[in-house]
């Protein structure tokens, strides 16, 4: 049951909340309460820390943007987004060099 190895290491992962940044630096727990404070709060893009470490001010900011311009709560369910979009142009051209063609 080697599924089950996979579930685990995900409940014991840090996730942050990428769109709510602290002021000391890193970033906010996941999730909302049902708080009242934490009603006007926006809907949360939620990634474990040590991606959200990695990601790019530029690429947080993409999956945010993403995340909030859909409609949330569909059906009783959150709606997800991919954390990374897809590079424009199928992801042919190499950085640096410049794609001519078929000729």
């Amino acid at each position: 049951m080697s599924g089950h190895k996979g579930l685990a290491k995900w409940f014991k992962q840090d996730w942050v909340d990428i769109g709510s940044k602290k002021k000391g630096g890193g970033f906010a727990k996941c999730g909302r309460s049902k708080l009242k404070a934490d009603r006007k709060r926006k809907y949360p893009k939620c990634v474990p820390a040590a991606k959200a470490a990695r990601m790019t001010e530029s690429q947080r900011r993409s999956a945010v943007k993403r995340k909030r311009s859909k409609p949330q709560g569909v059906g009783g369910k959150p709606t997800n987004v991919k954390t990374f979009a897809k590079a424009a142009g199928g992801g042919m051209a190499v950085r640096g060099m410049k794609f001519i063609g078929v000729r």
